[in-house]
């Protein structure tokens, strides 16, 4: 392998020498003569027109070597620049810029002919990206005076870089040619990043490739984004610019890290602090440009010198210590010293330190990407090396797990057979379930078990109780034994004569081993029923024969696993049953008053010793509100029964709209209703009492189109455990409140407190 990635290698070094020639077009104009600035924008019609007499004032316009960054500027960013066009012989003549400082607009006899950015009526506007610009020319161009309308509030103002004309047809292979050799370098470099991504994998994560990783997918998106050529595969010039700016930003985070990384044993504190710096610098850039506080354009002068200074002190901090490195590490310092002060001289170019020219950034990260390459196959080496000493111990490892799969084949075929076993047993136990839902009480739900359990549970021996209601055990029925009986006697008067009840769940082999030696006898599963007025109870007993199951011919794991089954089908068998039990309760328990749609009294005696065990069992407080309409006699003797009834309905109404679903709400008898809270305490029925009365004050009686007025109540409260300790006290209380409220004067709320 190592032998094919060298020729690879050769191969991408080649296409690099090659290819330049391939993509050579046309050589384009320079327009590099005659060019002239003035400072200040030039007043413009209410047709939006510049006043071109103002223009043409010679003593305004100054010469210039190149239309960039002209003298004197003093914190101005507007400025024109005019250059007479040459001649030339094109086709489809385009004018060719590299780039604007910033937002730009081109005149050509009096006529706007390009625009790049937005201006406002002030002349001024927001950076939208460096893009590369081309420029139609007309026909008949020559000697014909350019204008340039240029906004900049950068420390660059102007055009910058290449200002050629060109043939329209040629500018795209043109790009193409000078973007060549970056776009295969991020390419390559992308690769280098997937490798030492990969080698940070095989080696336990180990962090240093991971920063490598980091450090070449930065540099190869910030070639890309930075290429003239990315433009021709997403026109988005701000979003190249984004990505130019966060994978440059990034680079000093990954250069730090690796230093980090590399000097652990003696980490300067200062180089933890340069890459924390530098990514809280990208979060901070980035986040306030993208929500407008700040120009993209305005992060990067900032930058430059925090990176200028950086590389410095990390340079500083590192030739001390060069010697101390590893063979691997001093290479990649060398190439990451050259890709450093390419882009140094990058950056010196892009602030006009330097005259301009196109940096070879690529060249240096070709080179550090070269260096991870030579230093990937001598881990390969190493690799392959330990594969093949790691060959030699598996090839003694092979016996011995040949041997382990021989016995987890036999063990899976069992597991199979176990499989199908349980999947024909789950379809039976399907439908029992089904059929259970529909019984109407646990009588017929007990008689379908009897006639269902034999079906289910076959060929294993067994039998079913249930509890009588003397509370003894009596068997309903049993089956697997043939013309014999089951030694367990019919009728089982205690719990004492029965084994203990299975509770856990095998879940290994070695619980399966410890299980299977006390399958002897027989097999108890409890089946547990939830009822409403006394709770949970064992109503039911499935009885296995022990025997039968360690004959049954599965191994000691699939016949745990065969009780376990068993055992959730009885805690399924008692949590259906438990939903027939409560729906019979609830049928008892459903009883309603005509009048107001209300549950009654008998119900409310029946469900208020049902909540106060539930109370007493969980702990859970437990409230009561009896209410009374103030007057309701008078009101009845002055208006009539009928309207009597129309303020009963209306109060019931009130009282459905103002307790949530599991209260309980009641008419206890003529004008009276009780409420049940469970789970309120005494604080929270005293407000739920208030809030009442007042709604009660607040909703007149309306009977025949005529308003009767609002009723009021008095209302007793009581709560367990604060008002007693008996939950079933509870009403008695509360009706002593209720007293209590009429005698004070009514329209009031009474609770009763042991305090």
């Amino acid at each position: 392998m190592p032998a094919a990635f060298l020729r690879i290698l050769t191969i991408v070094l080649g296409v690099l020498c090659a290819l330049g020639p391939v993509v050579a077009v046309a050589a384009p104009q320079p327009v590099t003569e005659g060019w002239e600035y003035r400072w200040g924008d030039l007043p413009f019609s209410a047709e939006g027109v510049p006043d071109w007499s103002v223009a043409q004032q010679p003593e305004q316009w100054h010469a210039i070597a190149f239309p960039s960054n002209p003298p004197g500027r003093d914190g101005r960013d507007q400025v024109w620049y005019r250059v007479t066009l040459p001649e030339g012989e094109w086709q489809n003549p385009v004018l060719y810029i590299f780039s604007v400082d910033l937002i730009v607009q081109v005149w050509l006899d009096g006529e706007n002919i390009y625009q790049y950015g937005t201006f406002d009526k002030d002349g001024r506007g927001e950076f939208e990206g460096w893009p590369w610009h081309e420029i139609a020319l007309p026909e008949g161009y020559e000697n014909k005076t350019l204008y340039f309308r240029v906004f900049s509030d950068y420390t660059d103002i102007g055009l910058w870089g290449e200002v050629s004309i060109v043939d329209h047809s040629e500018l795209v292979l043109y790009i193409l040619g000078n973007s060549l050799e970056a776009l295969l370098v991020a390419g390559f470099s992308l690769l280098v990043a997937l490798l030492a991504l990969i080698f940070s994998l095989l080696q336990g994560g180990r962090r240093t490739f991971s920063s490598i990783a980091l450090f070449a997918l930065a540099s190869s998106v910030m070639l890309v984004a930075e290429s003239q050529a990315s433009l021709l595969i997403l026109p988005h010039a701000l979003l190249w610019d984004y990505l130019a700016a966060g994978s440059y930003y990034l680079l000093p985070v990954a250069l730090g890290l690796m230093l980090d990384q590399w000097l652990e044993d003696r980490r300067p504190r200062a180089i933890r602090l340069i890459w924390k710096l530098h990514l809280g610098y990208l979060v901070g850039a980035l986040g306030l440009a993208l929500t407008g506080v700040v120009d993209l354009s305005s992060t990067f002068p900032p930058f430059d010198a925090l990176l200028l200074i950086s590389l410095s002190v990390m340079g500083l901090l590192i030739v001390p210590r060069f010697r101390s490195l590893s063979g691997e590490q001093k290479v990649l310092v060398v190439a990451c010293g050259v890709f450093g002060a390419l882009l140094v001289a990058d950056m010196a170019v892009a602030h006009g330190f330097l005259p301009w020219g196109q940096v070879p950034v690529s060249l240096g990260l070709l080179v550090f990407a070269l260096a991870v390459v030579i230093i990937s196959l001598r881990h390969y080496a190493i690799t392959q090396q330990a594969l093949q000493e790691l060959t030699v111990t598996l090839e003694q490892q092979v016996a011995e797990r040949t041997e382990k799969t021989e016995s987890l084949l036999l063990r899976e075929q069992a597991r199979g057979i176990l499989l199908s076993f349980e999947n024909e047993k789950s379809q039976i136990f399907a439908d029992v379930i089904a059929e259970l839902q529909a019984c109407v009480n646990l009588s017929q739900a007990f008689q379908l078990l009897v006639e269902a359990m034999p079906r289910l549970c076959s060929p294993l021996k067994g039998m079913i109780y249930r509890q009588t209601l003397s509370g003894s055990y009596e068997r309903l029925v049993y089956w697997g034994y043939g013309d014999g009986h089951p030694e367990l006697a019919p009728v089982v008067a205690n719990l004492n004569n029965l084994p203990d009840p299975i509770r856990q769940i095998v879940g290994s082999m070695e619980d399966a081993e410890a299980a299977n030696k006390g399958w002897h006898g027989l097999v108890c599963f409890p089946i547990n029923i939830e009822f409403a007025s006394h709770g949970t109870g064992l109503e039911g007993l499935l009885l296995l024969d022990g025997d039968s199951i360690s004959n049954s011919g599965y191994t000691e794991y699939g016949a745990a696993r065969l009780m376990s089954s068993i055992n959730l089908v009885a805690e399924r068998i008692g949590v259906t049953l438990s939903g027939i039990s409560l729906r019979e309760d609830l049928q008892r328990f459903s009883y309603e008053d005509a009048l107001t749609g209300l549950k009654n009294r008998r119900y409310f005696d029946q469900l208020f010793e049902h909540e106060a065990a539930v109370a007493l069992r969980k702990g859970s407080p437990l409230s009561l509100l009896l209410l009374d309409i103030d007057h309701f006699k008078r009101f009845n003797d002055t208006h009539g029964h009928e309207a009597g009834d129309l303020a009963l309905q209306a109060f019931a109404s009130l009282l459905k709209t103002r307790f949530r679903g599991s209260d309980i709400v009641c008419r206890y008898g003529g004008e009276e209703f009780v409420v049940i809270l469970p789970g309120s305490d005494i604080a929270g029925a005293r407000e739920r009492a208030e809030e009442l009365r007042e709604a009660a004050r607040k909703e007149p009686v309306v009977f025949e189109g005529n308003s009767l007025g609002p009723l009021t109540i008095s209302i007793g409260v009581a709560n367990w455990p604060d008002s007693t300790g008996e939950p079933g006290q509870l009403l008695k209380l509360a009706d002593e409140m209720l007293y209590r409220a009429k005698r004070g004067g009514r329209d009031t709320v009474e609770v009763f407190s042991e305090s």
